[in-house]
């Protein structure tokens, strides 16, 4: 399912004209994808005055930050404290965990500082829990996160139903730094800052090779000859065998998303009226937010089906009414769905593998803000911040084991996976 069919371009203001490269071009740095992270490490770039080109393959946000699900969720997706110590070491474990706790601040700092108009929100994000077990798992986590400053708050009862109109969650969990982002408008916003601090962004550019010789990158962008001192590679899910290794070193799944027209206030009822975000504690998770115009929006998880397309949207169809029982009949006119790069270590991934390359990814669907933090962190490494005091450390591509049969088995999986969460969830209902 294409991008055309997302809620979000259509309500989106209107992108600045795109910019086609028209011959040879040398920059400082080359940013390859015109996402959040590239254009988040364009602009802290230009702003640097370093003269900074993106090359886009498609139009800018054409893959992750125009199909996300615009949820802005202040945590890395790893269980508990020790896990992210496991995975990054002792040196870099506080630096990440703060970092991580304090991404949605930063974000939504960020929105005011440079105005971008996305209806931005910042509610809280409610994590509900599907079963008694996961009430016992993510309680005693989000303790262990807390003496670290998260600042999770707990609900009990009716007070779930109450502030998000749910069905079928008898205990959650509250991030109050949590919320909510209109993604396309936020990508757009980006890049008219990035452009006016005077980072060159190029669409329909896509990458068809480099090399470095004689000290510098060399780019063939669309048959066009390019040279770079420095090259960031932004590209996340969508990273293909550019860089050696790089695809494989992600496990790519896919986020599929429904979208109403705007409601009337009794079709859309009790559903979110805080404004607050919701996700649970499935292994197939659904996440579901109210917009300012009463347009909801449901999404879940789905898979690459082997013909082409997106697999799972009748789940989601079946879910979205189960779950928030006033929405039953409407008609969703909006489906659509992107990747999701997941790390095996479930965190973001930071790498140098020649001298003048830096490439990152790896959001683990906590794209929105870590995302920002990533272009950040790559230009502060293009402009010579040494890397061992940066918050992700620098690591060697690694592949993902066991890739090949987890992506052509996720159907099969995220059947079984569905069976199981359906049969907890109805338990506690």
């Amino acid at each position: 399912m294409d991008i055309p069919d997302a809620l979000w371009r259509q309500t989106a203001p209107d992108a600045l004209p795109a910019e086609r490269l028209s011959g040879a071009r040398h920059c400082d740095v080359a940013v390859i994808g015109g996402g959040f992270t590239g254009l988040r490490a364009a602009l802290e770039l230009a702003e640097a005055g370093t003269d900074v080109a993106v090359f886009e393959a498609g139009d800018v946000g054409f893959g992750a930050s125009g199909r996300s699900g615009g949820q802005v969720n202040p945590m890395l997706p790893v269980a508990r404290p020790d896990d992210l110590r496991r995975a990054v070491g002792k040196t870099y474990f506080e630096r990440m965990a703060q970092t991580a706790l304090g991404s949605a601040d930063d974000l939504f700092d960020f929105i005011r500082k440079y105005q971008i108009q996305c209806d931005a929100r910042q509610h809280g994000w409610v994590r509900a829990d599907h079963c008694a077990t996961a009430r016992k798992v993510a309680r005693r986590n989000a303790d262990l996160w807390n003496a670290f400053g998260a600042g999770f708050e707990f609900l009990d009862g009716e007070e779930v139903t109450r502030l998000t109109g749910a069905y079928g969650y008898r205990t959650a969990t509250v991030s109050p730094r949590g919320g909510a982002v209109q993604p396309m408008s936020l990508v757009r916003g980006l890049d008219r800052v990035a452009r006016a601090a005077g980072a060159k962004i190029y669409s329909f550019a896509p990458v068809r090779s480099m090399q470095r010789r004689d000290g510098a990158w060399h780019l063939d962008v669309a048959g066009m000859p390019v040279t770079a001192k420095t090259v960031i590679v932004a590209t996340n899910g969508y990273s293909d065998g550019l860089v050696k290794g790089l695809k494989g070193s992600v496990l790519p799944l896919f986020s599929t998303q429904i979208a109403t027209e705007p409601l009337t206030e009794e079709q859309i009822g009790p559903v979110l009226r805080g404004g607050h975000t919701i996700s649970d504690t499935r292994r197939l998770i659904m996440y579901a937010r109210r917009e300012p115009g009463n347009q909801m929006v449901f999404g879940g998880m789905g898979y690459r089906r082997p013909g082409g397309g997106i697999g799972g949207f009748s789940w989601i169809l079946k879910d979205a009414p189960e779950t928030f029982p006033s929405l039953r009949g409407v008609e969703w006119r909006y489906r659509w769905g992107g990747r999701v790069a997941l790390t095996e270590d479930r965190v973001p991934h930071l790498h140098e593998p020649q001298p003048g390359l830096i490439a990152g990814l790896g959001y683990n669907g906590r794209g929105v803000a870590m995302s920002h933090v990533m272009g950040r962190v790559m230009a502060e490494r293009a402009l010579g911040t040494p890397a061992e005091d940066l918050p992700f450390p620098v690591t060697k591509i690694a592949p993902y084991r066991f890739r090949t049969p987890q992506v052509l088995g996720a159907g099969l999986a995220m059947a079984f996976l569905r069976m199981r969460d359906q049969r907890e969830w109805r338990s506690v209902g």
